[in-house]
């Protein structure tokens, strides 16, 4: 092989490693680049990473309480909605309801990613406030119809009422209703201790005060 031969081989063969190894160089980039969208890399937080850990046994007992509260509510506000004869009410109604329907799924949420039950029948892994700390209120296993202003009782006063007796009988159990919903938020605010669960007592102080006093002017407006 002659010297021209020679370097014409050489240069080829130069060629061709440099070839490979910038095709690695791409392969390595392109595989380092696409790892950052591998699946447990995203920064979007789950529903139970969002849920502030931090908590006592207070915030364990409001949000079972609340949870059971809103219930009796959003069975109320149904009712009225469909029943009620003054289109004011009927709104209100479904505005409650729209309300609290998501509430109830918060807290829930917070209590699984406690690992905490939903109810207060079963055990928890945190003792329970005494009865002193959540203001004297029966601390048994709460129903919706054992509620203030949600006596077995009072919804079958609801259900039976027509006409406007709906929308009065209505007005009255709510604002007991409410009543009862902000005496637990005010307990959650004195000795509550989970970020979001202090949040949702104080809009609920600020928010159902408010409907108590519009409740309570429909009512004055009826006679």
């Amino acid at each position: 092989m002659n010297l021209n031969t020679r370097i014409a081989v050489a240069s080829a063969t130069a060629v061709t490693i440099v070839g490979v190894l910038v095709g690695c160089s791409s392969s390595n980039s392109s595989s380092h680049s696409g790892m950052s969208g591998m699946p447990g890399t995203s920064t979007s937080p789950s529903t139970s990473s969002s849920v502030s850990a931090k908590h006592n046994a207070q915030d364990v007992t409001f949000a079972q309480m609340m949870i059971v509260h809103h219930q009796g509510a959003v069975q109320m506000a149904q009712i009225a909605a469909s029943k009620a004869a003054m289109p004011d009410v009927r709104q209100l109604a479904d505005k409650i309801q729209k309300a609290q329907s998501p509430e109830i799924d918060e807290m829930t949420g917070w209590l699984r990613a406690w690992r905490e039950p939903v109810s207060m029948s079963e055990p928890s892994s945190m003792p329970m406030p005494s009865d002193s700390s959540m203001g004297g209120m029966d601390m048994s296993e709460p129903t919706a119809s054992s509620m203030p202003g949600m006596t077995p009782e009072d919804m079958k006063s609801l259900e039976a009422a027509t006409g406007m007796g709906v929308d009065k009988t209505f007005l009255t159990l709510m604002i007991e209703h409410h009543k009862g919903a902000t005496q637990m938020a005010q307990t959650e605010i004195s000795n509550g201790q989970n970020t979001q669960a202090l949040r949702l007592a104080h809009s609920i102080v600020e928010s159902q005060t408010k409907e108590i006093q519009t409740m309570q002017s429909m009512l004055q407006s009826m006679g």
